[in-house]
């Protein structure tokens, strides 16, 4: 039989392929793990591999191109030589980030089947290049594995060639999964010297990459009517520094900084924070999932994420200083009830899209 590729790229996709490959391994079907580290830190990727309890990766390419160009190529290249050398029954990738491209460019150059999980998501905003990675993946895989009936409809409106299924999105199986391991292991809240706070994340290239931004989230984050709580990525530290805002913002009282945060660390502040500012999709979903149920400001022009927009968890507000300091207002003081169940699905997905692949092709 031959064996199942699932490739990771970034911290995220581990989340979010942690449960296929939990699901892979519980049907008995052959597969092999690979890690590019399009994050570069090994450190980082590790510990959320450690945090998910997955075995490590069976091949870790360690990816050292710093521009999109040259990693997509650098992915590519060694994704070729490595699938020759596996030669899979399928290729499975997860989102839209450069890995997820040259994953696909090297298995369809190879006439592997390639499968797309969270396939057929939509911003619209092509400034993204998050946007023209998954576009250009859908349209060369086989298999769409779409987490909402509006990625399906995205899908069926584009005329793909690739058989779509419906199956929920993986991130909601994980925050099932792993919400009650990390209320026993975690002691971040020990670090937390406030008694509520806003959670805040930033590492999008259009946002942190633009000096006037920053300076926008900084004045958020000294008018903001609740503490802040912000494990800085390390792209936005090298951004800060770059152009000497780090220092004021280490000075503020009200913000706590913390190094980038293992997955079931951020689980915790999620659950305890009252609202979180976000340019992150996938924190877009996990805070839909049950067991989170939180409102998120979504710190950009536009979101993929449509439905937590439709059911009220999440409000897209840019990157103007008075816009997100107005909705951080109306989201405290009109503290409405969100849904009890999430628009992604109900933590299922992983058993759904691995029985797709039994069925189909192993």
């Amino acid at each position: 039989m031959k064996p199942v590729v699932i490739v990771t790229g970034t911290r995220p996709e581990i989340i979010k392929m942690a449960p296929i490959i939990r699901a892979l391994k519980k049907s008995r079907i052959p597969s092999v793990f690979v890690h590019c580290g399009q994050h570069y830190d090994y450190n980082m990727a590790q510990q959320f591999i450690d945090n998910l309890e997955l075995t490590s990766p069976d091949y870790w390419l360690r990816i050292m191109s710093s521009s999109p160009g040259a990693q997509t190529a650098e992915i590519m290249a060694k994704m070729d030589e490595l699938l020759c050398k596996i030669n899979p029954s399928i290729v499975l990738l997860e989102g839209d980030t450069n890995t997820v491209l040259a994953g696909a460019l090297a298995a369809n150059k190879r006439n592997i089947t390639i499968g797309h999980i969270e396939a057929g998501l939509r911003s619209y905003d092509l400034r993204m290049p998050e946007e023209h990675n998954r576009r250009l993946t859908d349209h060369i895989s086989e298999y769409l594995f779409t987490p909402t009936k509006h990625a399906k409809t995205n899908l069926v409106k584009e005329n793909v060639w690739g058989k779509i299924y419906l199956t929920g999105n993986t991130v909601i199986d994980a925050v099932k999964e792993h919400l009650p391991i990390a209320e026993k292991t975690s002691d971040v809240m020990q670090q937390i010297p406030f008694k509520e706070f806003a959670i805040a994340t930033a590492h999008r290239a259009e946002n942190v990459d633009d000096p006037v931004v920053l300076e926008s989230f900084i004045e958020v984050f000294a008018k903001s009517p609740l503490p802040i709580v912000y494990p800085m990525h390390p792209r936005t530290c090298k951004r800060l520094q770059e152009n000497n805002m780090l220092g004021k913002l280490e000075a503020m009282r009200n913000v706590l900084i913390l190094p980038p945060t293992g997955y079931l660390d951020f689980l915790i502040l999620m659950k305890n924070s009252k609202i979180i500012i976000t340019d992150s999709g996938g924190i877009q979903e996990e805070a839909t999932a049950p067991n989170i149920r939180k409102r998120v400001l979504v710190t950009r022009l536009s979101t993929e994420r449509q439905e937590s927009v439709e059911t009220g968890f999440a409000t897209v507000v840019g990157t103007d200083t008075k816009r997100i300091l107005a909705a951080m207002n109306e989201a405290l003081n009109n503290q409405k009830e969100l849904p009890t169940t999430s628009p992604f699905g109900d933590g299922t997905a992983a058993e759904k899209t691995v029985e797709i692949i039994k069925k189909n092709i192993v």
